[in-house]
């Protein structure tokens, strides 16, 4: 092992020049780009402590595409840096906060700032972390959330629907608003997706009614509901399709029946069974003409299917009534945000079983509980330290460190 007192890059100070038998030691002539010791990057204008007719090397760095997630490199005579994309940082834009992800139980993390996150939960957890276990017997969905995940449940491939099926289910709305706009209650497809020419079948709701669609190869079905009794507290679905022709019966209102179009007679699908939204939720590969902008709002349950008129309904999944995956579903008329207490004026968000805290600006943290510094990227208002230099805070206010060819206040100066 070799311990350094100091590292030197081109040449030794005079008072502490080397000679060897062979002669006088000569310093470096060159441009010398990356620098590492034991595999960590050490940034050599950026961290030197000193230094002595040093010039920036006439190289243009930035064709050497430097920047990393999608930052933009941007130079000039003297300098160079990296414009990183939101949620990214560092001198070449390769720290995300989900590198050291915190979030258990395979939850989804989503960077919520430059700092925190938002740990979306899997099926059958819940809390900030996901390490909370919770038992669904009625499964809640959030619909689309800020991050532009969809909460979801997912079951193993339906067998035997080619010909014939029936559908039961039961809802609940999570309001009388957005919950009716544009949003899918079930869908499942040829090959996990519904693009043109695809077989696919599927459920949701659009301007307060209720549409049922199916494409077995040659054209779509497509049955729309009468508005819905919204003095109803849950509404009942009933769906099924012989062949070509599929019926439609929702709550108390006659049953409407659709004819296929085309010759098909069989409906080839053999993606999972999603329930209240979509893994990746991509609106663009849904099927056209009835495709759902937003996962659905509000409790599905009871919800059981038969392939034949001569068998009895059955939930779906293997084994029976068990999705193979989820993602911020909660149980229904639960409230994670009532064992979750945000501090200094922070708001409680719940996406299903996913929670989080919403914090005031100058707090941070998974309950608010840290003040945000002025010289990190989400105060408000940001520092004036220019691109390259050290914001360094004080007791009051803040200080500049300019990296070597800069001076000024903010380092503005060359």
């Amino acid at each position: 092992q070799i311990t350094f007192g100091s590292i030197f890059l081109g040449k030794v100070p005079v008072h502490e020049e080397v000679h060897r038998c062979a002669g006088q030691m000569y310093g470096y002539k060159g441009c010398i780009r990356d620098f590492q010791v034991n595999h960590r990057e050490l940034f050599i204008i950026d961290e030197a402590l000193g230094g002595r007719n040093v010039e920036n090397c006439n190289v243009p760095i930035c064709d050497y595409h430097p920047c990393h997630n999608g930052g933009t490199c941007t130079s000039d005579e003297e300098d160079w840096y990296c414009e990183c994309p939101k949620l990214y940082t560092g001198k070449l834009c390769q720290f995300a906060t989900c590198d050291e992800n915190p979030c258990g139980n395979g939850a989804t993390c989503f960077p919520k700032s430059r700092r925190d996150v938002v740990c979306l939960c899997p099926y059958g957890r819940s809390g900030i972390l996901c390490s909370d276990a919770i038992n669904i017997t009625q499964p809640s969905f959030s619909g689309t959330d800020v991050f532009g995940y969809t909460s979801f449940l997912a079951y193993s491939t339906i067998p035997n629907i080619t010909f014939y099926y029936e559908f039961r289910l039961k809802f609940q709305l999570a309001n009388h608003h957005s919950a009716l706009q544009d949003n899918l209650i079930f869908f499942t497809g040829q090959k996990g997706q519904g693009l043109n020419g695809d077989d696919f079948l599927e459920l949701g709701l659009r301007n307060g009614r209720v549409v049922y669609s199916y494409n077995l190869g040659s054209g779509t079905a497509t049955i729309i509901s009468k508005p819905l009794d919204l003095s109803l507290n849950v509404h009942v679905i009933h769906l099924g399709r012989n062949l070509q022709k599929g019926w439609l019966k929702v709550d108390d209102q006659k049953n409407k029946t659709v004819t296929s179009p085309g010759r098909l007679v069989g409906l080839n699908v053999f993606s999972q069974f999603y329930l209240g939204g979509y893994h990746e939720y991509t609106p663009e590969l849904l099927p056209k003409g009835p495709r759902f902008k937003n996962g659905f709002q509000g409790c599905i349950f009871d919800v059981q299917v038969r392939t034949s008129f001569s068998q009895g309904f059955e939930s779906p999944g293997s084994p029976e009534g068990h999705p193979n995956s989820g993602r911020s579903v909660g149980q229904c008329k639960d409230s994670p945000c009532s064992l979750i207490k945000c501090r200094n004026g922070g708001k409680c968000i719940e996406t299903g079983s996913s929670v989080y805290c919403d914090c005031l600006t100058g707090w941070k943290g998974a309950f608010c509980t840290e003040t945000v510094s002025v010289c990190e990227p989400e105060h408000d208002p940001p520092h004036l330290c220019q691109q390259g230099s050290t914001c360094v805070p004080l007791p009051n206010g803040y200080t500049c460190h300019c990296p070597l060819g800069t001076t000024g206040t903010y380092c503005e100066q060359g």
